[in-house]
């Protein structure tokens, strides 16, 4: 048979509580997949954002293909900025490709043993 009538079967006539507690159960599982995954992404989001509004020359930056190189040049007006890779090798990438700041100031301390 099938489990659905078997519940049906099994519940007094009188009682029709099924509806409302569906919309509980509902609503509590949007309420927790929000904060669990919406706000730390949307945290997360405006730090990338700050980061990449901050840019200047002379830092040390990280791509999102994993390129490391300082930044040569930020372009006010455009969504691009100039890093220096090697020598002479000069790359424009747009700024949402960067990654992570690699400065000295931003590095993992290493410990001493």
């Amino acid at each position: 048979m099938n489990l659905l009538v078997l519940l049906q079967a099994t519940q007094p006539a009188g009682q029709q509580g099924g509806g409302m507690t569906m919309w509980i159960m509902l609503i509590l599982i949007f309420v927790v997949m929000w904060v669990f995954m919406i706000m730390p992404q949307r945290k997360q989001q405006k730090k990338m954002e700050e980061f990449r509004k901050s840019l200047k020359k002379g830092d040390k930056v990280v791509t999102a293909g994993g390129i490391y190189g300082t930044i040569a040049e930020v372009s006010e007006g455009e969504r691009t900025v100039l890093i220096k890779v090697d020598g002479d090798v000069k790359l424009r990438v747009d700024k949402s490709s960067l990654q992570r700041d690699f400065s000295e100031a931003e590095a993992p301390k290493k410990e001493k043993y």
